[in-house]
């Protein structure tokens, strides 16, 4: 594949945390490359240095040392309203736990996103409607997230994450909370909308939920193995 259709780039990426006296190792010299329009997934057990990982390609995080740059540009060089602003536009989240925010219904929680890009409040309205109402969630848009199931819940996340056509999304452990068939609907969500092009890194301790990428990669002790 051409330099131009790499999306993500991890260069000889350290992350090193002081816990007093001593200095933990979490990511080693990583070296990856995510090309635009495929699905990835982040392989490793508990503490191998994944979740570190999705934070250095989601710039929750800044490296140590090495270099990350999305979509072209080097994430290092920008002050934190760059980052913010940047990771708004650049990166959709969807996590376990969902964090969605109690107070607001389905589709506040929706446009919320859409809010911090000074969009028109009626556009917000519209776009995540829209959104909701393609993932099967046309009838829940005034239910707050405690009236919904896991599964809706998940879908809900996802259409936050989805809604400001993000170039990627970073799906952390996302059918960890789920049983087994809505876990598969929720990655079935995910295979549809890489369809339409968008990037997508699941990040698992699960192999069966690994597998359903066409590509894999595993962490071990901060280092990484490519399959």
């Amino acid at each position: 594949m051409s330099e131009t259709n790499e999306l993500v780039r991890l260069q000889d990426v350290w992350k090193i945390f002081s816990m007093g006296e001593s200095k933990v190792q979490a990511l080693r010299g990583i070296n990856l490359s995510i090309m635009r329009g495929e699905i990835l997934s982040i392989m490793g057990p508990s503490g191998s240095g994944k979740s570190t990982c999705m934070n250095m390609i989601g710039c929750l995080d800044r490296p140590t040392e090495g270099q990350v740059i999305i979509n072209g540009r080097n994430t290092a060089t920008m002050n934190e309203n760059e980052l913010s602003l940047f990771r708004n536009k650049t990166v959709g989240f969807v996590f376990q736990q969902y964090f969605l925010l109690p107070n607001l219904n389905v589709l506040e929680n929706v446009m919320l996103p859409l809010r911090y890009q000074k969009i028109p409040i009626e556009e917000r309205r519209m776009r995540a409607e829209e959104a909701l109402v393609r993932i099967g969630l046309g009838d829940r848009l005034t239910h707050k997230p405690n009236e919904l199931s896991g599964g809706q819940r998940q879908r809900a996340a996802i259409a936050r994450a989805t809604i400001t056509k993000p170039a990627l999304i970073l799906a952390d452990e996302p059918t960890g909370a789920l049983d087994s068939e809505t876990g598969h609907s929720v990655l079935d969500l995910f295979r549809e909308i890489n369809s339409e092009g968008t990037t997508i890194v699941i990040v698992t301790h699960d192999i069966e939920i690994g597998r359903t990428a066409a590509r894999m990669v595993r962490i071990k002790d901060g280092l990484l193995q490519e399959d």
